[in-house]
Parts: structure tokens; sequence; C-alpha cells
């Protein structure tokens, strides 16, 4: 007879690897990357990192909102029902993860700021190594 702890929660959602990581790890060019690998979050994560920290603040959030949406199409199909963590130690979630926070931080800098602190909820209850690394 199998017993199901009920006080366990979702299981952990754990993303294949992206192959758009090791060009991103050898230096390609983020654009280039996400031209080739379009449904990569973390390409989309890096470019909007980038220009938010250039102060292309608009450029960011539309790469974070892209590398967001991106990342939860992957994460359905890999079994996450819209809750449940995501850790952070799992390299092929970083890329959603990334992009979630920079969209959070886009979010605020336009002054959106019930976005931003859906994000950051969203965030920290994915993963809060995630939310601690990142913020």
């Amino acid at each position: 007879m199998e017993l199901n702890n009920l006080l366990s929660g979702p299981p952990e959602t754990l993303l294949p690897v992206d192959p758009a990581a090791a060009e991103l790890a050898d230096g390609a060019a983020p654009a280039d990357v996400a031209a080739r690998y379009p449904t990569s979050s973390l390409a989309w994560a890096v470019l909007a990192e980038g220009a938010l920290a250039d102060g292309r603040t608009i450029e960011g959030y539309a790469y974070a909102r892209t590398g967001y949406h991106r990342a939860l199409d992957l994460l359905r199909r890999n079994g996450w029902k819209g809750h449940g963590p995501v850790p952070w130690e799992h390299e092929p979630n970083r890329g959603f993860l990334r992009a979630l926070a920079a969209l959070g931080k886009a979010a605020a800098l336009i002054d959106e700021k019930d976005e931003a602190e859906r994000c950051a909820t969203f965030l920290r209850d994915s993963s809060p190594a995630a939310a601690d690394a990142l913020s």
C-alpha cells in the first residue's frame, strides 16, 4: 500500500538542458543565441539583464517578458501545474528564474508595482535560493 504525504506539496519541476546555455557560456552574443534558440528562456533572460544594466528599461522588460512566457510553456510541458518548486540548484531552471527576476526588476523600474510584487512573490515561492541570488 502506497501512502501519500499530504504535507509534501507539489514535486519539484526540473527542466531539461537548454541548448543555448553552452553557447552563452562560450561567449556567444545573446542576440545571436536567441535567434538560433528562440524558445530559450535563458537567452532572453541574458538579453533582459544586459538591457536593464545598460538602462534600456523597456527593451529589458520586453526581453524578460518573452523569456518568462517561453519558460512558462516549457514548465507546463514538463509537468508544472502552475505552482510548486523550481529549484535554482538545477541549472536548466535558471533561465526561467532569471527571466522572472528581470521581469520583476523591469516592472519596478516602470512603476508597475503590482507586477513587480507578483514577480517577487512568484520568484520566492518558486525558489528561495534564486530570490536570494538574484536580488
